[in-house]
């Protein structure tokens, strides 16, 4: 292809030669995307194409890319300190960002152990309620329970509590027990299958359960399900009354996604532990956290060393990462990013109501900064559906990036996006769901 910006095209062969690209059938996909640079929300391909970024690059980039705060943030720290072991030093990102996250988080959550990514997030979390269990002499708690079409990530604890076979089927033999329950007031039908309903699953096997772990409110890679308010309360009241830790996966919902800074608040209710990464560093650098109370975190304090939470990253704290996050959370304070959601959810329901009534269109969802379609399929439905790849297509070359869940299309743009520039992307939907 032609390159512009000095690029060297050698590096697209490498590309192609090399890269094991992730969540990709490398046989029949098509070439990858090779991106130059990227501003605002907008990302600049070597060949001089400019693609609009109706994802957030993964649902992580929420003010847009290349935001100068956060690279100058990025640039002071690393003049300073880039990276120091975590186990037994410490520095002042990471205390700084510990107390704020702890400071805006619901309930307030005192205790911080930062991670990777929201995979290494929610394996930590896992691996502190049950071993919290056995520091207190509780060994028969051995279950844990999740929802149906439930994603937690792709790492081996945190496939055990995902609920959607196409990404884990492959595993299942290695991975523990989880009970699957779904919120009966689910208002697009997502929740109905084998799972059943939560407070039969707690009163009968309540004294073996370790955790409950949920997606407040909207449950992504699973469907892009919007759940209710009310399911969330029952949750926290039905966990609560037993004294069961209530895991809670905001990796894609905190920081504003669903328009409250946590999606908790939408309860509101306040887990016992709270996973956090994705846009906590506004889309620039890899970071996660796990976020808990004060008596969980008393459970793992002995003289019996064996009893601390052995667990831990190369890169946990990283400083360069931890200045990003602090200087992320405070952009969303100076530029109204919670208020900027709240337009954009109003603007995302009108159109989806414009789009409800095209013939193949089975239901539209939205919260937040979230619009979703369900699509009728082409062969079976779900991640795997064949319509996912034609959609792609069909938006990148009409200069967006949309990345379907199979037969769900949804768009998650960063905040900095403007209602013209929406409004486009809704243009686009329109146009080619009408050609289905």
């Amino acid at each position: 292809m032609p390159v512009r910006d000095g690029a060297d095209p050698g590096w697209i062969s490498a590309d192609r030669e090399h890269v094991w690209h992730p969540y990709t059938q490398a046989l029949v996909a098509p070439p990858p995307v090779p991106i130059a640079r990227a501003e605002g929300v907008y990302l600049h391909t070597v060949d001089g194409r400019k693609i609009l970024d109706g994802i957030s690059s993964w649902w992580v980039n929420i003010h847009g890319h290349g935001h100068p705060r956060i690279a100058r943030a990025i640039a002071e720290q690393a003049s300073r300190l880039s990276q120091v072991i975590f186990a037994g030093f410490t520095h002042e990102p990471a205390a700084r960002l510990a107390a704020e996250l702890s400071r805006r988080s619901p309930g307030r959550l005192p205790r911080v152990f930062f991670s990777d990514d929201g995979s290494t997030a929610v394996e930590a979390a896992l691996k502190i309620a049950w071993q919290s269990w056995r520091n207190r002499g509780e060994t028969r708690r051995t279950t844990f329970v999740a929802l149906e079409h439930a994603y937690h990530g792709d790492t081996f604890g945190a496939m055990a509590a995902g609920g959607v076979p196409v990404f884990h089927e492959a595993f299942r033999d290695l991975l523990f027990e989880t009970r699957r329950v779904h919120p009966p007031e689910c208002p697009c039908g997502a929740g109905e299958g084998g799972g059943e309903n939560i407070e039969a699953v707690l009163e009968r096997e309540g004294d073996r359960v370790a955790a409950v772990i949920i997606e407040p409110m909207l449950q992504g890679a699973g469907g892009m399900i919007v759940w209710p308010a009310s399911f969330l309360r029952r949750v926290r009241e039905a966990t609560a009354r037993r004294g069961i830790p209530l895991i809670v996966d905001e990796v894609l919902t905190g920081f504003g996604r669903t328009g409250k800074l946590f999606a908790c608040e939408h309860g509101p209710i306040v887990p016992d532990i709270l996973c956090l990464s994705k846009a906590i560093t506004g889309g620039s650098l890899p970071l996660a956290a796990t976020l808990v109370t004060e008596e969980i975190h008393a459970s793992f304090l002995s003289a019996d060393r064996g009893k601390a939470l052995l667990h831990g990253h190369s890169y946990t704290g990283n400083a360069l990462a931890c200045a990003a996050a602090l200087e992320s959370l405070a952009i969303i304070d100076d530029e109204g990013s919670l208020e900027r959601v709240g337009r954009l959810e109003r603007l995302f329901a009108g159109r989806l109501e414009r789009l409800r009534s095209l013939p193949a269109v089975q239901d539209v969802r939205g919260i937040g900064g979230v619009a979703a379609l369900a699509l009728a399929p082409r062969s079976g439905g779900g991640y795997l559906d064949d319509l996912g790849p034609l959609l792609a297509a069909e938006f990148l070359a009409r200069g967006i990036l949309l990345r379907p869940l199979g037969n769900v299309l949804y768009f998650m743009p960063p905040y900095a996006i403007t209602d013209a520039e929406a409004e486009r992307v809704f243009d686009a939907i329109e146009e080619v769901v009408r050609l289905l």
